[in-house]
């Protein structure tokens, strides 16, 4: 599913036109988008919690030439499913 299909599926669901179901889910993800860049954890009841996480600076070896280089610190996003889509996924 991709936003276009996700963005559908409200439209259908909720009798909006595909254009401003576009807006909500575009919007939505960009909240998502904001609050991770901004560090902040996000909560979706009953569908998970985004968090991002911090990887230091560490060697790494380049697999053609076995040279060890430095891998750079980054930040990630993570996401932790709430227990119902975890129910849901196992039956």
């Amino acid at each position: 599913m991709n936003n276009a299909d996700l963005a559908e599926t409200i439209a259908e669901a909720n009798g909006l036109t595909k254009a401003d179901a576009r807006k909500v889910v575009d919007g939505v993800f960009a909240a998502i988008a904001d609050a991770a860049a901004k560090g902040d954890e996000i909560a979706i009841n009953g569908f998970g919690k985004f968090k991002v996480k911090a990887t230091l600076e560490r060697d790494g070896r380049n697999p053609s030439t076995g040279a060890t280089i430095k891998i750079a610190a980054s930040k990630k996003l993570t996401f932790a499913p709430a227990k119902a889509v975890k129910d849901r996924l196992n039956g």
